[in-house]
């Protein structure tokens, strides 16, 4: 912040852009297809060859020539030689001449000759009855055939998928499950992606016990850093929770040097507002300039008043600093941090989807100049959504009921019943 300014109430908005104005994306690198799922391509990706690189079947069969098979019936079959199987991966065919067939399997090449695949329901599969459901092993000497068939039919043409040349995946898009299919189809072994960010997440607090054991009085178990980890790993990152840090500055500072060197970007939860053991607070306010720097800030916004941002290390790592309530430091998440960590990536900071929807129970109070977020239910059949729990910033099982977001204005001191609000839904 600038001098003079430290008292200063910031706006959301005005909070978010600050810290997108300081994020770059993550440098690209090579990675192999199952480690790049889930990143996002740098480069244009084109097919080098056809895909299906050859004329294939689509049926399992008999691949046949059109004019042997005219005006097939059940009760005036054509009778065809069969003169060789092709199965899958196939090298060496059969040439299929007038009054032959192929028995052919589904995905093998179609053979020299043919001119579309007959599937062996439309035959006697080579066993001499009537429409079969399989076909006779190899050395069958004939198959009857019971129907005509199209030129091509059941026929998967070279390069009906993909024309060599073609753009299969431009720059940008984020890699699933079926863009890693299509790049391995195409024959690529490796691409060059922005990697998903590597985040660390540690919890501050003397008091903090970790699940699983006992508490002991005064104590409470540590659940922001198992959250916070969740949620950046449903971001898309790469998440690691460190154990809880006690309330002491020096011991906040040494684990955070250590854990810099597998950060692309740091979250803390707790030690941000003005008690007298704000530790984050206390151990990142000040840093000398070849450390980095971290402003803590007050936000127009509840929960989450208190927030800190900045960035700290030889690389100049993003940290933030978030409020220890669970729904302060979930909220601020999900309005700071993500949007960060999918700028880091190289996407589009804001992906969750905000919609108007009815609240019809309304609000019946909220802090004037302070922008609120409820927790709430969102149908979207009735296009309604409904407060769950209260504003409490500690109410965890209200939040886990939660799959959106309230907002309510900063100028609204109140909201009528049946009143339009946003939603920003979580799902």
């Amino acid at each position: 912040m600038k001098p003079g300014r430290a008292d200063r109430v910031w706006s959301v908005d005005e909070h978010l852009a600050d810290i997108l104005g300081k994020i770059r994306p993550l440098e690209p690198i090579a990675l192999q297809l199952l480690d790049a799922q889930g990143c996002v391509l740098t480069e244009d990706v084109t097919a080098p060859a056809a895909l299906p690189p050859f004329d294939n079947s689509s049926m399992d069969g008999y691949a046949v020539r059109i004019a042997d098979v005219e005006g097939a019936s059940e009760e005036f079959p054509a009778v065809l030689a069969v003169v060789g199987d092709v199965a899958a991966g196939s090298g060496e065919l059969p040439a299929v001449g007038p009054g032959e067939a192929a028995r052919i399997m589904t995905g093998a090449p179609l053979p020299p000759g043919a001119e579309a695949v007959v599937p062996v329901e439309w035959t006697d599969g080579g066993l001499g009855g009537g429409p079969a459901t399989t076909m006779a092993g190899s050395g069958t000497a004939e198959v009857r055939v019971h129907r005509s068939v199209d030129a091509r039919a059941h026929v998967r043409a070279r390069g009906s998928d993909v024309t060599a040349g073609e753009l299969v995946l431009p720059a940008g898009t984020l890699l699933g499950p079926a863009q890693i299919g299509l790049l391995a189809a195409i024959g690529r072994g490796t691409v060059s992606v922005r990697p998903r960010p590597r985040v660390v997440v540690v919890s501050t607090g003397s008091e903090l016990v970790p699940p699983g054991e006992s508490l002991a009085h005064g104590q409470i178990h540590d659940s922001n850093s198992f959250m916070l980890t969740a949620c950046a790993r449903a971001a898309g990152a790469l998440a690691y929770r460190v154990g809880a840090v006690d309330d002491d500055p020096a011991t906040l500072r040494a684990a955070l040097e250590d854990q810099l060197v597998r950060a692309d970007a740091v979250v803390t939860s707790g030690g941000v507002s003005v008690g007298a053991y704000d530790v984050v607070k206390e151990a990142l306010s000040g840093l000398p300039a070849e450390e980095g720097r971290v402003d803590f800030r007050r936000l127009a916004m509840q929960p989450g008043k208190p927030q800190g941002f900045g960035r700290i290390g030889p690389d100049r790592t993003p940290l933030f600093a978030l409020p220890g309530n669970p729904v302060s430091s979930y909220v601020s998440f999900e309005l700071f941090v993500r949007p960060a960590l999918r700028a880091l990536m190289g996407l589009e900071p804001a992906d969750r989807t905000t919609v108007r929807a009815v609240c019809p129970e309304g609000v019946a109070s909220s802090p004037r100049g302070r922008r609120q977020y409820l927790r709430g239910r969102h149908d979207p059949a009735t296009g309604e959504v409904t407060l769950v729990g209260g504003s409490g910033s500690h109410l965890v099982k209200a939040l886990a009921g939660a799959d959106a977001l309230i907002v309510v204005p900063e100028d609204a001191t109140s909201v009528a019943p049946g009143a339009e609000l946003d939603a920003i839904l979580l799902d």
